[in-house]
């Protein structure tokens, strides 16, 4: 096994999105992806094995039912590129089931490097692997991989849990289309989608009863402090998940109990903050099994299989590069 960690500049890049996010007419907004440090990172463990938030069990058992399946459904021989593998733990059935056919190159994309290290422990064990892991933004650490590439070898990437919910609908189509123009005709995407299910159902998730949840999101705030000399008084701040019926996602925000002000140093940044007001952190939309079918046809893909979990509606789709 080898690993190897491909660092961009974190610290710039961090500041100058919180102050674009922070100072948006209308609704204040930080990234979705500033919500996994290493401390957001661990605290989303937690939230995996929460009873309420059944997808990453979903996820699991999906990879774990249908590996072999999936396998079958891939030329070989295949590398293996993923973005956001977090710990790596379901990505081990994929792998597995691979490397009894070929030595596999593995290479995980993340821009946590504990995660990545995570990764490195959790899979290292594998027979016929070696692991090289980016630390980079998605489709830049993609186009490293893809450099990688021998002739006659094909590309899957595995894109699971529910992480292409993060974006919008056109903004996931968008997002699709730039990693479609980065393979190559005959390459395999696994994308994981999070399906509709009823609201309360998803509230419970996203707002559990532990505060798991909210420790999560309010990370956020305590990493801005750690990293760019920000001031937020974190008790002042209170979690809230919301449905949104037009978007059909779940939404989470930071909501100010108070009317305040806070500085962020590396930002240059002092905003002021009314009761009630709310920073959103993060939207997790959800699907029709068909619409999945769909939107990859918009983004230059056809779905060559779709496995639904029955017990928390969510759907692993195998997508070919047209």
């Amino acid at each position: 096994m080898t690993t190897h960690a491909v660092t961009a500049d974190p610290v710039w890049v961090f500041a100058t999105d919180v102050r674009a996010g922070l100072t948006r007419e209308g609704q204040k907004e930080l990234p979705s992806k500033y919500l996994y440090d290493d401390v957001g990172s661990a605290l989303f463990e937690v939230i995996s094995a929460l009873p309420e938030y059944g997808l990453t069990r979903a996820d699991e058992r999906l990879l774990r039912r249908h590996a072999n399946d999936i396998v079958a459904r891939l030329p070989l021989p295949v590398m293996v590129a993923e973005l956001g593998s977090g710990s790596g733990k379901k990505t081990r059935w994929i792998l597995e089931a691979l490397c009894r056919h070929q030595h596999t190159s593995y290479f995980p994309i993340e821009i946590s490097r504990k995660a990545l290290a995570m990764c490195a422990r959790e899979l290292g064990d594998i027979d016929s692997i070696s692991i090289v892991g980016f630390e980079r933004e998605y489709l830049d650490g993609l186009l490293e991989v893809v450099a990688r590439r021998r002739t006659g070898q094909q590309v899957l990437v595995l894109f699971l849990g529910s992480t292409i919910g993060n974006f919008d609908r056109p903004a996931g189509i968008k997002f699709l289309q730039e990693m479609r123009r980065i393979l190559q005709a005959g390459d395999s995407l696994l994308l994981g989608t999070d399906l509709e299910k009823p609201v309360p159902r998803l509230i419970d998730a996203y707002q559990d009863p532990l505060g798991v949840t909210a420790a999560f999101n309010l990370n956020l705030l305590a990493r801005i402090n750690r990293e760019l000399d920000g001031n937020f008084v974190l008790p002042d701040f209170e979690h809230s998940a919301r449905f949104n019926p037009q978007a059909r996602s779940i939404e989470m925000h930071i909501r100010s109990r108070c009317e305040q002000a806070v500085t962020i140093s590396a930002s240059d940044l002092s905003v002021n903050l009314r009761e009630g007001e709310t920073i959103w952190t993060e939207s997790s939309h959800k699907y029709a099994p068909e619409e999945v079918l769909e939107i990859a046809g918009k983004a230059g893909f056809h779905c060559e299989a779709q496995w639904i979990d029955a017990e928390w509606p969510f759907a692993e789709n195998l997508l070919i590069a047209e």
